[in-house]
C-alpha cells in the first residue's frame, strides 16, 4: 500500500523547470539523486513516497533529467507536468535493475549527491553501481534552493500561520480542568484539520510539570485548575507547506506565584528576537538576542533548546537559529522564533512564531497575542 500524501496544488511547470536547472547549476558537475521526499516535492511538485523499490529523480550535470520509477508506481506521478519540465519518465518492474537504470545516467559521474533521507538500501545498492563516484549528501546543494522562499511559497505560510492562529484561538473550547492532555489533544488535532491543514503533524499538550518537557506530545494526566499548559501545534497546508505556533495557557489563576514574572520574561526574549531579525545578520545573532534576555533574568540554564528552526516543506529545515550558525539571513527565509523557559518538576513556557525575512526586517506568519491567555 502507498504512504503517499495527496497531491495539493502543483507549482507552475515555469518554476518547478527552474529549480530543476538551479538545483542542477548549484551541484557544480555533481550529478544528483533525489529520494521521494520534501526535495523532490520542491522540485517536480510531487514528494511521492519512499518504499523498498527504488524511485529516484536523477539529475545529471549534463543530459536529460529521468525519474526513475517502479511502473506500479508511475501513476501516482500522473499530475506532474513532466514533459513540461524536460524529465525523462524511465520505469521498471520486479525484476529489473533499478539502480543500473539510475547509474546509466550518470554513467563517467566522478561525485554523487544522494537525499539526505535516502534509505539504506538504496544508498548501499547505488554506491555498488557507481562504484567510482564519490557519495556525498544532496542536503548542502538542495537547502541553498529552499531557504529561500519565493512569494508562492510565503503566501503558503500565511495561509498555514493563519490557519494554525484559528485553531490556537480556539483552544478555550477544550482546555480545562478535569480533561486529560490525550482528550484535549484530540480535540485539537480535528480542529487543524478543520481549519485548512490536510492533517495535524504534532499536538504537544504540555500541562505543569509536563510543560518542562519541550518535547512533551500528550499524556492520561488530567488537566488541573491553576495549571500552566504549553500548546504547540502544527500541520501543512494543501499546498505543503507548514505551520508551527506554540501559545501558553494558564487553566484558571496559576498557582505558583512565579508564574506572571517569569513568562514576562520570556516574552520580552521572544520578542527582542523578532526585532533582532533583518537581512545581514546571522541567524546565530537571533538566538543571542533571546538568549541573552533570559539568561540576564537568571533563566539561562532553563532555555535548553535553540531559538528556531526553518520551515517549509519541512516542518524543520534550513536555517536554523542557532548558535554557531553564520549563515546569512537573506529575503525569503522562514523560521521559528521559539525560545522558552522550563523548570523541572514545576512547570514551562514557550512562545513560538513563524517569521520571513523582508527586504528591511521581518513578517510574522501568526497574529496570536503572546501574553499568558488565562481561560
Amino acid at each position: 500500500m502507498s504512504s503517499r500524501v495527496p497531491l495539493g496544488p502543483t507549482p507552475d511547470a515555469a518554476v518547478l523547470r527552474s529549480r530543476v536547472e538551479r538545483a542542477r547549476t548549484a551541484a557544480a558537475g555533481t550529478g544528483l539523486l533525489i529520494a521521494p521526499g520534501s526535495d523532490l516535492r520542491y522540485l517536480i511538485g510531487q514528494g511521492g513516497g519512499s518504499f523498498e523499490r527504488l524511485t529516484t529523480l536523477v539529475i545529471p550535470a549534463d543530459g536529460v533529467p529521468a525519474l526513475v520509477v517502479p511502473k506500479l508506481e508511475a501513476p501516482g506521478y500522473a499530475g506532474v507536468p513532466l514533459d513540461e519540465l524536460g524529465i525523462e519518465v524511465v520505469t521498471w518492474v520486479d525484476g529489473d535493475d533499478a539502480y543500473a537504470l539510475a547509474a546509466d545516467r550518470l554513467s563517467g559521474a566522478d561525485r554523487v549527491a544522494v537525499s539526505d533521507f535516502t534509505p539504506a538500501l538504496h544508498v548501499l545498492a547505488l554506491r555498488s553501481a557507481l562504484p567510482k563516484a564519490e557519495q556525498v549528501l544532496a542536503g548542502p546543494i538542495v537547502r541553498e534552493l529552499r531557504m529561500r522562499k519565493d512569494a508562492a511559497e510565503i503566501d503558503a505560510l500565511r495561509t498555514a500561520g493563519a490557519a494554525i492562529d484559528r485553531v490556537h484561538a480556539r483552544v478555550g473550547e477544550w482546555l480545562r480542568p478535569g480533561r486529560t492532555e490525550a482528550e484535549v489533544g484530540a480535540d485539537i488535532a480535528a480542529a487543524i484539520v478543520e481549519e485548512g491543514h490536510t492533517m495535524a503533524d504534532f499536538v504537544i499538550v504540555g500541562s505543569g510539570p509536563n510543560g518542562a518537557s519541550p518535547h512533551h506530545s500528550v499524556s492520561d494526566r488530567v488537566i488541573e485548575s491553576g495549571d500552566v499548559v504549553v500548546v504547540d501545534i502544527g500541520g501543512p497546508v494543501p499546498e505543503g507547506y507548514f505551520s508551527d505556533s506554540t501559545r501558553t495557557y494558564a487553566v484558571g489563576t496559576p498557582r505558583d506565584a512565579d508564574v506572571a514574572a517569569t513568562y514576562a520574561v520570556l516574552q520580552e526574549a521572544q520578542q527582542a528576537a523578532v526585532d533582532a531579525v533583518r537581512p545581514g545578520v546571522t541567524a546565530e545573532s537571533i538566538d543571542a538576542a533571546a538568549r541573552e534576555v533570559i539568561a540576564a533574568a537568571g533563566f539561562g540554564e532553563y532555555f535548553i533548546h535553540r531559538t528556531g528552526h526553518g520551515i517549509g516543506l519541512d516542518v524543520h529545515e534550513e536555517p536554523y537559529i542557532v548558535a554557531g550558525n553564520e549563515v546569512l539571513l537573506e529575503p525569503g527565509m522562514a523560521f521559528s522564533i521559539e525560545p522558552g523557559i522550563y523548570q523541572p518538576g514545576r512547570w514551562g513556557a514557550r512562545i513560538e512564531d513563524i517569521v520571513v525575512v523582508t527586504a528591511d526586517g521581518v513578517e510574522p506568519m501568526n497574529q496570536r497575542p503572546h501574553e499568558l491567555v488565562e481561560l
